[in-house]
């Protein structure tokens, strides 16, 4: 990766939050925090998902996936951006920069796939309640969520060839707390024109592949949840769907805004990354237990047979 192209520069150097050594303070504790609560959060719904039979659905498949790829999309970027929070001098191999990049594309484009099968998980168990069990196989959530992996990696392949062409001539400093590739455009001597088509079109063609069936499956949920007659009935499906509703936008809002509006270095850049690769994973968690009788339940299973067995 550090061939010719890169033969004057072997690394760069991020701005990061902030220069001033007191506000770095607070948000190394911040951000911390923020790891922590992450880390906590997911690892707690990954054991609670595994330990509960009653959990044991295809549903809960997927949300113990999404918990796993949050734990790997947070761990891309916050424990650097720690370490730098703590540096005089913030800075990042070539080969480390793009390895980011390549992680960072492949966990969160993993993710919107995954929401989006989500979303048709929902779809079947609300608009085709009797055939669920046969629409959403063992076979079949397996199998989707390897397309997750699968597509996502091959995207992350042709994201990280677009950099690994570019020439780095003379500018390092990335106005960012960590490398994206909107960001590294700005530091290239060679042509970018195709590059930044080629991104735009890659992030559009993602985002409508995986945002599209969300739309659909939501219409359709919508459209049976306005012929029930059941006030409950219709309460019980509308807190079912509000917590995927509510992870979907904080991370396609966040996601679409870094990658299709043009990179300034400015604020907005820094909070629609930070939105979607340290708070929508510590989010997660939250959103789907606080909403859910079923895991408040499992929960309080678990640690009940968590204190039996060490009482």
């Amino acid at each position: 990766m550090a061939g010719k192209n890169h033969s004057s520069i072997t690394e760069f150097i991020f701005t990061g939050l902030s220069d001033d050594p007191h506000i770095e303070a607070l948000l190394f504790v911040l951000f911390l925090v923020v790891y922590l609560l992450t880390m906590t959060g997911n690892l707690m719904l990954l054991l609670v998902i595994k330990a509960d039979s009653h959990l044991h659905t295809p549903m809960y498949f997927f949300l113990s996936n999404l918990s796993f790829l949050d734990l790997c999309f947070s761990s891309v970027t916050v424990p650097k951006l720690l370490k730098d929070l703590l540096s005089d001098k913030k800075t990042i191999s070539v080969e480390g920069c793009l390895a980011q990049v390549f992680f960072v594309f492949i966990t969160a484009g993993t993710e919107a796939f995954l929401l989006s099968m989500m979303a048709y998980d929902r779809y079947a168990a609300i608009c085709h309640p009797l055939l669920y069990g046969q629409i959403m196989s063992n076979e079949l959530c397996v199998r989707l969520v390897l397309i997750s992996w699968g597509l996502a990696s091959l995207n992350s392949v042709v994201i990280v060839l677009l950099a690994v062409n570019l020439d780095f001539c003379g500018a390092q400093i990335i106005h960012h707390y960590t490398c994206e590739l909107p960001s590294l455009f700005p530091l290239s001597c060679s042509e970018i024109s195709i590059n930044l088509d080629i991104l735009i079109c890659s992030t559009l063609l993602h985002g409508l592949g995986t945002s599209l069936p969300i739309f659909f499956s939501y219409a359709r949920i919508v459209s049976t949840i306005l012929s029930m007659s059941s006030t409950r009935g219709r309460s019980k499906v509308f807190n079912t769907c509000s917590s995927h509703l509510i992870a979907v936008i904080l991370f396609f809002g966040s996601g679409l805004v870094r990658y299709l509006m043009p990179t300034s270095g400015s604020s907005l850049d820094l909070l629609s990354s930070l939105q979607y690769s340290a708070i929508t994973p510590m989010l997660n968690p939250l959103i789907y237990s606080l909403k859910n009788q079923e895991v408040k339940a499992a929960m309080r299973r678990t640690l009940g047979k968590f204190l039996r067995y060490f009482a």
